[in-house]
Protein backbone atom coordinates (compact mmCIF):
# COMPACT_ATOMS: atom_id res chain seq x y z
CA UNK A 1 0.00 0.00 0.00
CA UNK A 2 1.23 3.32 -1.19
CA UNK A 3 2.26 5.53 1.74
CA UNK A 4 1.72 9.12 1.81
CA UNK A 5 5.15 11.46 2.42
CA UNK A 6 5.75 12.49 5.81
CA UNK A 7 5.20 16.16 6.76
CA UNK A 8 7.17 18.31 8.61
CA UNK A 9 6.89 17.96 12.94
CA UNK A 10 5.07 21.30 13.88
CA UNK A 11 7.80 21.99 16.63
CA UNK A 12 10.37 21.99 13.53
CA UNK A 13 8.26 24.83 11.62
CA UNK A 14 7.65 26.76 14.75
CA UNK A 15 11.26 26.63 16.40
CA UNK A 16 12.92 29.03 13.67
CA UNK A 17 10.11 31.57 13.75
CA UNK A 18 10.68 31.32 17.96
CA UNK A 19 14.14 31.94 17.20
CA UNK A 20 14.37 35.22 15.87
CA UNK A 21 11.39 36.05 18.64
CA UNK A 22 14.06 35.15 20.95
CA UNK A 23 16.54 37.37 19.18
CA UNK A 24 14.03 40.78 18.85
CA UNK A 25 13.49 40.53 22.53
CA UNK A 26 17.42 40.42 22.84
CA UNK A 27 17.28 44.03 22.10
CA UNK A 28 14.97 45.07 24.47
CA UNK A 29 15.53 42.57 27.64
CA UNK A 30 18.57 42.81 29.53
CA UNK A 31 21.03 39.49 29.29
CA UNK A 32 20.40 37.33 32.94
CA UNK A 33 17.80 35.14 33.04
CA UNK A 34 16.84 35.65 29.68
CA UNK A 35 20.39 34.79 28.44
CA UNK A 36 18.85 30.95 29.24
CA UNK A 37 15.97 31.69 26.67
CA UNK A 38 18.41 32.10 24.38
CA UNK A 39 20.66 29.21 24.92
CA UNK A 40 17.79 27.00 24.75
CA UNK A 41 16.37 28.38 22.04
CA UNK A 42 19.76 27.77 20.11
CA UNK A 43 19.87 24.23 21.34
CA UNK A 44 15.95 23.92 19.96
CA UNK A 45 17.85 25.52 16.90
CA UNK A 46 20.06 22.99 16.15
CA UNK A 47 18.33 20.16 16.42
CA UNK A 48 15.47 22.03 14.07
CA UNK A 49 18.25 22.22 11.67
CA UNK A 50 19.84 18.81 11.93
CA UNK A 51 15.92 17.57 10.96
CA UNK A 52 15.36 19.89 7.78
CA UNK A 53 18.92 18.71 6.47
CA UNK A 54 18.79 15.63 6.71
CA UNK A 55 14.79 15.63 4.81
CA UNK A 56 16.70 18.28 2.05
CA UNK A 57 19.62 15.39 2.04
CA UNK A 58 17.38 12.03 1.80
CA UNK A 59 15.40 14.35 -1.05
CA UNK A 60 18.12 15.27 -3.56
CA UNK A 61 20.28 11.95 -2.02
CA UNK A 62 24.58 11.89 -1.80
CA UNK A 63 26.65 13.32 -2.00
CA UNK A 64 24.22 16.42 -2.76
CA UNK A 65 22.64 16.26 0.59
CA UNK A 66 26.00 16.66 2.48
CA UNK A 67 26.55 19.80 0.89
CA UNK A 68 23.48 21.09 1.70
CA UNK A 69 24.13 21.38 5.87
CA UNK A 70 27.82 21.97 5.38
CA UNK A 71 27.23 24.54 2.29
CA UNK A 72 24.34 26.42 4.52
CA UNK A 73 26.39 26.91 7.68
CA UNK A 74 29.57 27.28 6.07
CA UNK A 75 28.12 30.64 4.69
CA UNK A 76 26.71 31.98 7.61
CA UNK A 77 29.76 31.47 9.76
CA UNK A 78 31.45 33.28 6.94
CA UNK A 79 29.06 35.95 7.04
CA UNK A 80 29.39 36.48 10.89
CA UNK A 81 33.17 36.29 10.43
CA UNK A 82 33.24 38.72 8.15
CA UNK A 83 30.54 40.86 9.77
CA UNK A 84 32.52 40.86 12.88
CA UNK A 85 35.71 42.10 11.11
CA UNK A 86 34.40 45.12 9.80
CA UNK A 87 32.71 45.91 13.21
CA UNK A 88 36.04 45.34 14.86
CA UNK A 89 38.79 46.43 12.96
CA UNK A 90 42.12 45.62 12.82
CA UNK A 91 41.35 44.24 16.58
CA UNK A 92 39.83 41.74 14.62
CA UNK A 93 42.95 40.83 12.32
CA UNK A 94 43.41 36.90 14.16
CA UNK A 95 39.65 36.39 14.32
CA UNK A 96 39.42 34.37 10.69
CA UNK A 97 42.71 31.88 11.73
CA UNK A 98 41.00 31.09 15.09
CA UNK A 99 38.00 30.43 13.65
CA UNK A 100 39.36 28.26 11.02
CA UNK A 101 41.80 26.66 13.23
CA UNK A 102 38.97 25.61 16.01
CA UNK A 103 36.42 24.51 13.17
CA UNK A 104 39.27 22.12 12.10
CA UNK A 105 39.91 21.07 14.98
CA UNK A 106 36.63 20.23 16.26
CA UNK A 107 35.60 18.45 13.02
CA UNK A 108 38.36 16.46 12.05
CA UNK A 109 38.90 15.20 15.78
CA UNK A 110 35.87 15.69 17.37
CA UNK A 111 33.25 15.02 15.37
CA UNK A 112 35.13 12.15 13.54
CA UNK A 113 36.33 10.92 16.52
CA UNK A 114 32.77 10.46 18.24
CA UNK A 115 31.16 9.51 14.83
CA UNK A 116 33.66 6.59 14.62
CA UNK A 117 33.67 5.63 18.08
CA UNK A 118 29.46 5.81 18.40
CA UNK A 119 29.33 3.44 14.79
CA UNK A 120 32.42 1.17 16.09
CA UNK A 121 30.83 0.81 19.54
CA UNK A 122 27.20 -0.31 17.61
CA UNK A 123 28.19 -2.48 14.87
CA UNK A 124 31.87 -3.03 15.61
CA UNK A 125 33.27 -2.52 12.38
CA UNK A 126 32.35 0.30 9.66
CA UNK A 127 33.29 0.65 5.92
CA UNK A 128 33.40 3.58 3.96
CA UNK A 129 34.72 4.71 -0.19
CA UNK A 130 38.76 5.14 0.38
CA UNK A 131 38.61 6.96 -2.52
CA UNK A 132 36.43 9.52 -1.31
CA UNK A 133 38.10 10.06 1.64
CA UNK A 134 41.55 10.44 0.67
CA UNK A 135 40.56 13.01 -2.33
CA UNK A 136 39.13 14.93 0.82
CA UNK A 137 42.03 14.48 3.14
CA UNK A 138 44.44 15.25 0.42
CA UNK A 139 42.54 18.43 -0.08
CA UNK A 140 42.55 19.46 3.53
CA UNK A 141 45.88 18.48 4.14
CA UNK A 142 47.43 20.76 1.28
CA UNK A 143 44.95 24.08 2.00
CA UNK A 144 45.25 23.84 5.84
CA UNK A 145 49.14 24.22 4.96
CA UNK A 146 49.12 26.91 2.76
CA UNK A 147 46.91 29.08 5.06
CA UNK A 148 47.94 28.01 8.43
CA UNK A 149 51.06 26.92 8.54
CA UNK A 150 53.44 28.79 6.03
CA UNK A 151 52.85 32.56 6.37
CA UNK A 152 55.02 31.68 9.40
CA UNK A 153 57.82 30.96 7.59
CA UNK A 154 57.42 33.95 4.58
CA UNK A 155 60.22 36.80 4.20
CA UNK A 156 57.79 39.69 2.87
CA UNK A 157 56.01 40.45 6.04
CA UNK A 158 57.22 39.95 9.61
CA UNK A 159 55.11 37.55 11.52
CA UNK A 160 52.09 35.09 10.83
CA UNK A 161 51.51 37.51 7.78
CA UNK A 162 50.60 37.11 4.10
CA UNK A 163 52.30 40.37 2.10
CA UNK A 164 48.84 41.64 -0.06
CA UNK A 165 49.88 39.77 -2.92
CA UNK A 166 50.61 36.71 -0.82
CA UNK A 167 47.19 37.08 0.43
CA UNK A 168 45.07 37.24 -2.04
CA UNK A 169 47.21 34.23 -4.05
CA UNK A 170 46.65 32.02 -1.23
CA UNK A 171 43.05 33.21 -1.44
CA UNK A 172 42.34 32.22 -5.02
CA UNK A 173 44.55 28.97 -4.51
CA UNK A 174 42.21 28.02 -1.77
CA UNK A 175 39.11 28.68 -3.51
CA UNK A 176 40.21 26.74 -6.80
CA UNK A 177 41.51 23.58 -4.54
CA UNK A 178 37.57 23.69 -3.20
CA UNK A 179 35.70 24.14 -6.15
CA UNK A 180 37.96 21.40 -7.72
CA UNK A 181 36.97 19.00 -4.89
CA UNK A 182 33.11 19.93 -5.51
CA UNK A 183 33.21 19.48 -8.87
CA UNK A 184 35.07 16.31 -8.18
CA UNK A 185 32.64 15.08 -5.29
CA UNK A 186 29.56 16.25 -7.58
CA UNK A 187 30.18 15.52 -10.74
CA UNK A 188 33.12 13.88 -12.01
CA UNK A 189 33.84 11.26 -9.58
CA UNK A 190 30.95 11.36 -8.07
CA UNK A 191 30.61 7.60 -6.75
CA UNK A 192 33.58 7.71 -4.86
CA UNK A 193 31.51 9.52 -1.79
CA UNK A 194 28.82 6.80 -2.56
CA UNK A 195 28.54 4.59 0.17
CA UNK A 196 29.48 0.83 -0.91
CA UNK A 197 27.38 -1.04 1.00
CA UNK A 198 23.49 -0.53 1.08
CA UNK A 199 21.12 -2.50 3.64
CA UNK A 200 18.14 -3.19 1.74
CA UNK A 201 15.72 -3.04 4.44
CA UNK A 202 17.23 0.37 5.34
CA UNK A 203 16.61 1.99 1.79
CA UNK A 204 13.04 0.32 1.29
CA UNK A 205 12.30 2.60 4.29
CA UNK A 206 13.61 5.26 3.18
CA UNK A 207 12.54 4.99 -0.16
CA UNK A 208 8.86 4.41 1.34
CA UNK A 209 9.13 7.72 3.26
CA UNK A 210 10.68 10.05 0.31
CA UNK A 211 9.57 13.30 1.36
CA UNK A 212 7.99 15.29 -1.48
CA UNK A 213 9.23 18.37 -3.19
CA UNK A 214 6.99 20.68 -1.23
CA UNK A 215 8.05 19.52 1.81
CA UNK A 216 11.76 19.41 0.82
CA UNK A 217 12.01 22.80 -0.62
CA UNK A 218 10.26 24.18 2.49
CA UNK A 219 13.09 22.67 4.94
CA UNK A 220 15.29 23.99 2.34
CA UNK A 221 13.81 27.47 3.19
CA UNK A 222 13.45 26.99 7.11
CA UNK A 223 17.41 25.62 6.78
CA UNK A 224 18.96 28.37 6.41
CA UNK A 225 16.59 30.59 8.36
CA UNK A 226 16.79 28.44 11.37
CA UNK A 227 21.00 28.15 10.31
CA UNK A 228 20.85 31.79 10.14
CA UNK A 229 19.09 32.27 13.58
CA UNK A 230 21.46 29.87 15.41
CA UNK A 231 24.49 32.10 14.29
CA UNK A 232 23.08 35.30 15.61
CA UNK A 233 21.73 33.36 18.96
CA UNK A 234 25.42 32.53 19.34
CA UNK A 235 26.71 35.59 18.61
CA UNK A 236 23.99 37.23 21.42
CA UNK A 237 25.46 34.86 24.31
CA UNK A 238 29.12 35.35 23.46
CA UNK A 239 29.50 38.30 25.74
CA UNK A 240 28.35 35.62 28.64
CA UNK A 241 30.85 33.30 27.26
CA UNK A 242 33.47 36.15 27.27
CA UNK A 243 32.68 37.15 30.85
CA UNK A 244 32.86 33.44 32.33
CA UNK A 245 36.00 32.64 30.60
CA UNK A 246 37.27 35.64 32.08
CA UNK A 247 36.27 35.01 35.59
CA UNK A 248 37.92 31.14 34.70
CA UNK A 249 40.99 32.92 33.67
CA UNK A 250 41.65 30.95 30.83
CA UNK A 251 42.96 32.27 27.38
CA UNK A 252 40.62 34.46 25.28
CA UNK A 253 41.21 31.81 22.37
CA UNK A 254 38.68 29.20 24.30
CA UNK A 255 35.82 31.89 23.05
CA UNK A 256 36.38 30.89 19.74
CA UNK A 257 36.52 27.64 20.20
CA UNK A 258 33.33 27.26 22.46
CA UNK A 259 31.94 29.54 19.71
CA UNK A 260 32.75 27.39 16.41
CA UNK A 261 31.63 24.82 18.62
CA UNK A 262 28.10 25.67 18.74
CA UNK A 263 28.08 26.78 15.53
CA UNK A 264 28.81 23.26 14.43
CA UNK A 265 26.55 21.97 16.42
CA UNK A 266 23.98 20.89 13.62
CA UNK A 267 25.88 19.29 11.55
CA UNK A 268 28.41 17.38 14.21
CA UNK A 269 24.90 15.97 15.49
CA UNK A 270 23.80 14.67 11.63
CA UNK A 271 27.19 13.63 11.32
CA UNK A 272 26.66 11.51 14.18
CA UNK A 273 23.42 10.05 13.81
CA UNK A 274 24.41 8.89 10.26
CA UNK A 275 26.92 7.03 11.98
CA UNK A 276 24.81 5.45 14.56
CA UNK A 277 22.26 4.29 11.47
CA UNK A 278 25.83 2.91 9.68
CA UNK A 279 26.19 5.27 7.24
CA UNK A 280 29.47 6.41 7.84
CA UNK A 281 30.05 7.47 3.99
CA UNK A 282 27.64 10.49 4.64
CA UNK A 283 28.91 10.89 8.59
CA UNK A 284 32.20 11.46 6.75
CA UNK A 285 30.88 13.27 3.89
CA UNK A 286 29.46 15.97 5.71
CA UNK A 287 32.55 16.13 8.63
CA UNK A 288 35.59 16.74 5.85
CA UNK A 289 32.87 18.53 3.82
CA UNK A 290 32.55 20.84 6.34
CA UNK A 291 36.73 21.50 6.74
CA UNK A 292 36.86 22.00 3.59
CA UNK A 293 34.57 24.44 3.12
CA UNK A 294 35.19 26.25 6.03
CA UNK A 295 38.40 27.19 4.96
CA UNK A 296 37.60 27.11 1.18
CA UNK A 297 35.46 29.59 1.59
CA UNK A 298 36.06 31.94 5.05
CA UNK A 299 39.94 32.86 3.32
CA UNK A 300 39.07 34.19 0.11
CA UNK A 301 36.01 36.06 2.32
CA UNK A 302 38.42 37.53 4.50
CA UNK A 303 41.19 37.82 2.56
CA UNK A 304 38.75 40.49 0.10
CA UNK A 305 38.12 42.39 3.58
CA UNK A 306 41.55 42.93 4.50
CA UNK A 307 42.81 43.65 1.22
CA UNK A 308 40.17 46.23 0.64
CA UNK A 309 40.59 48.08 4.44
CA UNK A 310 44.28 47.58 4.22
CA UNK A 311 43.77 45.64 7.48
CA UNK A 312 46.53 42.81 8.51
CA UNK A 313 45.30 39.45 8.39
CA UNK A 314 47.05 37.15 10.80
CA UNK A 315 47.22 33.70 9.25
CA UNK A 316 49.93 31.77 11.18
CA UNK A 317 49.34 28.99 14.11
CA UNK A 318 51.98 29.11 16.97
CA UNK A 319 54.51 26.19 16.86
CA UNK A 320 52.22 24.04 19.12
CA UNK A 321 49.24 24.71 17.13
CA UNK A 322 51.21 23.28 14.26
CA UNK A 323 52.17 20.24 15.81
CA UNK A 324 48.78 19.30 16.98
CA UNK A 325 47.12 20.29 13.51
CA UNK A 326 50.02 18.31 11.96
CA UNK A 327 49.41 15.25 14.36
CA UNK A 328 45.89 15.21 13.74
CA UNK A 329 46.20 15.35 9.93
CA UNK A 330 48.56 12.58 10.39
CA UNK A 331 46.87 10.41 12.42
CA UNK A 332 43.56 10.98 10.12
CA UNK A 333 45.54 9.89 7.32
CA UNK A 334 46.34 6.44 9.19
CA UNK A 335 42.69 6.03 11.00
CA UNK A 336 41.01 6.65 7.49
CA UNK A 337 43.32 4.86 5.37
CA UNK A 338 41.86 1.33 5.38
CA UNK A 339 38.30 2.17 4.60
CA UNK A 340 37.64 0.29 8.10
CA UNK A 341 37.25 1.90 11.29
CA UNK A 342 36.76 0.26 14.88
CA UNK A 343 36.15 2.01 18.06
CA UNK A 344 39.89 2.86 18.43
CA UNK A 345 39.74 4.86 15.25
CA UNK A 346 37.17 7.05 16.96
CA UNK A 347 39.05 6.99 20.60
CA UNK A 348 42.35 8.20 19.53
CA UNK A 349 40.84 11.21 17.47
CA UNK A 350 39.00 11.83 20.42
CA UNK A 351 41.85 11.73 22.93
CA UNK A 352 43.81 14.07 20.25
CA UNK A 353 40.49 16.77 20.47
CA UNK A 354 40.89 16.57 24.39
CA UNK A 355 44.53 17.48 24.26
CA UNK A 356 43.42 20.31 22.05
CA UNK A 357 40.91 21.60 24.10
CA UNK A 358 43.44 21.37 27.46
CA UNK A 359 46.06 23.06 25.58
CA UNK A 360 44.04 25.71 24.26
CA UNK A 361 42.52 26.39 28.18
CA UNK A 362 46.50 25.59 30.20
CA UNK A 363 48.69 26.80 27.05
Amino acid sequence: MHKNPPLLPLWTLLTPLAGWLLLAGSLFVQAGVYALLLAAGLLAGVLAAVHHAEVVAHRIGEPFGTLVLAGAITAIEVALIVTLMLGGGEATSALARDTVFATVMIILNGIVGLCLLTGGKRFGEQRFGLLGVNAALSTLAAIVVLTLILPNYTTSEPGPFYSPGQLGFIAVVSLVLYATFVFVQTVRHRGYFLSEQADDTDAASAHAQMPSRRVAVISASLLVIGLAAVVLLAKAISPLIETGVAQLGAPQALVGVIIAAIVLLPEGLAAVRAARANRLQTSLNLALGSALASIGLTIPAVAIVSITNGWPLAMGIDAKSMVLLMLSLIVATLSLGTGRTTILQGMVHLVLFAVYLFMTIIP
